[in-house]
């Protein structure tokens, strides 16, 4: 019957010309496993129970014991084993009879996917010496008692990630006796940045906490001038979070035998976190419209979408770039890969990657929104992985800027990196891979062109500055900001920049130079525009300085144009215009304020509350035009969180969420959401209606499993309010 069945099987199996075993892409499937394998025909009399069998497998898999305690993975909520790849872990293995080494003999087999091969590193028989080697794949006896051996088992260093299923093999006279396969001797093997000899070794302890380890993070937004923060809950621990980073790989068709190469699996997985051309995590929606789906600011946290995306296997809707650099911090940290969050301040999505955006003027100074293509964010997040660059010259390893926000394609698909921080820094960005993208990112200049009527091009202003002027990640540690623009290029304006963005563009990198086209800069006026600091609803008011340097009366017709914009820099509406003429005396300065009131812009609101203010002002006297652009984000108000009753783990506790409506409206259609990696699962509650100045209470019981310092976050959504935010850093006490 069993001959019939596997070749039936056979004739079904994809297969083609070039490959005698189908590609072996998925980690859940598997391969039947003999009990029994005959080396010939069986003697009659032949009976198993004679010879050394396998009665139990004790894994040492609890989160207290030894195994989970040295290898760092005490926090999974997984009840199977978990060990990081080039470090021992024990197994303890009971024979029905004392185990003789004279006579008997036996070896281990992790095997894993359909089509275990030895030389795919699929297939892993281990024999049982007497050292173990670093670095290398053995086993050796430590422990001997009555019918029970002790084993330490050492991975190799290069092993694939994913979960194995163990086999013991005992040889017999006839043939090989296996174990039955038994699901709870399956072992996940991670990455390991405490191993010296692993692609991803981080040689710093607290950094290994925070980069590795830390289930919760910040998320830096707003912009240069007004950095706000909030919390995001990675929860790479969370039941099941392994089991769907590792169908990530099975999604992206990664090969079992690439698994175990952090570059192949940040390249594949930065594809795979956004939907575009393959199916995959989170849709992105940048147009205000969620429909069907949730808005990419009432996320808390990556473990709903995960979990979500696991089950139903189709795009998670919606995310922005934080929703995609979030989840794929918890892929890289879940499988051992240190990670960390970055926000890049202006960040230039160039269309063309020429380290040049170019805003169009018409004749009346304004923008030309139909020509101008390029586009400033004002932020952006991507991500960075630590990891050598074996594939690269030395000094290019390090962090990796890998990033799964679908902007551009690189070779026929939306994913982009890993590329080295390192070579983006000084100019080699011939290196591997979308280095050249990502220098553009925090690079590139802003030319204001005004066409004139017979086509030429006249440049009216160039910011040399602007762009990527600030570089952010959470410091280790504590929810601080901490400042790494230096790591991505040198300062402004130094010989080092010239000569590093001087390799840039020997490499590729297209530069237009300035005499392509006539500029002269305006030298004798400068112009100036501060915003007063605005609390959503209310009015606020924004100042217009002009510095006149000469000893000429100027006039100056100025045209101020305030927009609503997603903070990708792309415009939604125009909601204020105001021109005036300004009278600028001679070596001095003039100021001109204007009140922006709030039933102007409330109705437009986007959900980032973020405006882009563009003044441009023509000197009559001499023609030349100023032009200036700044973005302004109003302030929203926060959740107030706070607990009640004992915190003491295995006790009820109850939270409270608070909420004040600021706007002169009804908020309609409210969400609330709570959750803390550890201490609770996502809740949500839905409210119809919250009239103006009213306040909205809710309280949530539950009882916390650990003790520990914890996060809790919340965030509430609306149709007219997003983004709002709220945490509360909880103590858990120990029973």
């Amino acid at each position: 019957m069993s001959e019939t069945m596997s070749t039936n099987e056979e004739n079904k199996l994809p297969l083609n010309g070039r490959r005698a075993i189908p590609p072996n892409y998925s980690n859940d499937e598997e391969n039947e496993v003999p009990e029994v394998e005959a080396f010939g025909l069986m003697p009659r009399g032949f009976n198993p129970r004679d010879y050394l069998q396998v009665v139990d497998i004790y894994m040492f898999k609890e989160p207290h014991e030894i195994n989970k305690q040295e290898h760092h993975t005490d926090k999974y909520y997984n009840p199977r084993l978990i060990v990081r790849r080039g470090q021992a872990f024990q197994i303890q293995v009971d024979f029905n009879r004392p185990y003789k080494p004279e006579t008997d003999q036996f070896w281990l087999e992790f095997l894993m996917g359909r089509y275990p091969q030895q030389n795919k590193g699929t297939y892993i028989p281990i024999l049982v010496g007497n050292v173990l080697k670093p670095g290398q794949w053995g086993a050796k006896i430590i422990h001997r008692e009555n019918n029970s051996i002790r084993l330490s088992i050492m991975s190799s260093t290069t092993c694939i990630i994913g979960k194995f299923r163990l086999y013991v093999a005992v040889l017999t006279p006839f043939g090989i006796l296996r174990t039955r396969r038994n699901s709870a001797t399956d072992t996940y093997i991670l990455f390991n940045p405490w191993c010296q000899l692993d692609a991803v070794y981080l040689d710093d302890e607290k950094e290994r906490e925070e980069y590795v380890l830390n289930d919760v993070g910040i998320v830096f937004h707003g912009n240069v001038e007004d950095v706000k923060s909030r919390s995001w809950s990675y929860g790479q621990f969370e039941e099941n979070i392994l089991d769907a980073c590792l169908f990530l790989m099975d999604k992206a068709e990664l090969e079992l035998s690439g698994r175990g190469n952090p570059i192949k699996i940040c390249r594949v997985a930065s594809a795979v976190i956004n939907s575009r051309d393959d199916n995959g995590v989170i849709a992105g929606s940048w147009n205000n419209v969620y429909d069907y789906g949730v808005a990419p600011s009432a996320w808390t946290g990556s473990v709903d979408i995960l979990l979500e995306y696991y089950s139903s296997k189709q795009p998670v809707r919606y995310g922005q770039c934080w929703v995609f650099a979030g989840v794929f911090n918890t892929f890289l940290r879940c499988l051992g890969i240190p990670a960390r969050l970055i926000t890049n301040y202006s960040s230039a999505h160039d269309n063309n990657a020429n380290l040049r955006l170019d805003f169009f003027l018409d004749d009346e100074g304004k923008v030309d929104t139909k020509l101008t293509k390029d586009s400033v964010w004002n932020y952006h997040c991507w991500n960075e992985a630590w990891m050598t660059r074996p594939d690269l010259p030395v000094g290019f390893g390090g962090w990796q800027v890998v990033d799964g926000t679908p902007q551009e394609t690189s070779d026929g698909m939306y994913r982009c990196g890993p590329a080295s921080v390192q070579a983006i820094k000084h100019g080699h960005v011939c290196f591997q891979f979308d280095a050249p993208f990502v220098y553009a990112e925090v690079n590139g200049d802003i030319f204001y062109t005004r066409m004139e009527k017979n086509g030429t091009q006249v440049v009216e202003n160039i910011d040399t500055t602007r762009i990527g002027q600030l570089i952010v990640t959470k410091e280790v540690g504590g929810d601080g900001m901490m400042d790494i623009t230096e790591e991505y290029k040198f300062r402004e304006g130094s010989d080092e920049e010239r000569l590093a963005l001087e390799t840039a563009v020997m490499y590729g990198v297209k530069k237009q130079s300035i005499q392509d086209t006539t500029y002269q800069p305006q030298t004798d006026v400068d112009m100036d525009f501060q915003a007063q600091k605005a609390v959503l609803g209310n009015d606020f008011k924004v100042t217009i300085t002009f510095r006149n340097k000469s000893r000429n009366s100027y006039t100056a017709t100025t045209y101020l144009s305030g927009n609503i914009v997603f903070y990708t820099g792309v415009t939604k509406s125009e909601f204020k215009k105001h021109s005036f003429s300004a009278k600028l005396e001679p070596s001095s300065s003039s100021s001109f304020d204007i009140v922006i009131k709030s039933r102007e812009y409330m109705s437009d609101l986007l959900e980032q509350a973020s405006f882009h203010f563009f003044v441009t002002a023509r000197i009559n006297e001499t023609g030349k035009i100023l032009a200036v652009q700044k973005a302004v984000i109003l302030e929203i108000p926060t959740l107030r969180i706070k607990t009640k009753g004992e915190l003491v783990a295995g006790k009820e506790m109850s939270v409270i969420v608070e909420f004040t409506n600021p706007l002169k409206q009804t908020l309609e259609n409210v969400t609330l959401r709570l959750e803390g990696p550890g201490v609770l699962r996502t809740m949500k509650k839905q409210f119809g209606r919250i009239p103006k100045n009213s306040t909205l209470t809710w309280e949530v019981k539950f009882t916390p499993m650990r003790p520990g310092l914890r996060k809790l976050i919340a965030s509430l959504n609306s149709d007219a309010l997003r983004h709002v935010y709220g945490e509360l850093n909880v103590q858990i006490q120990k029973p």
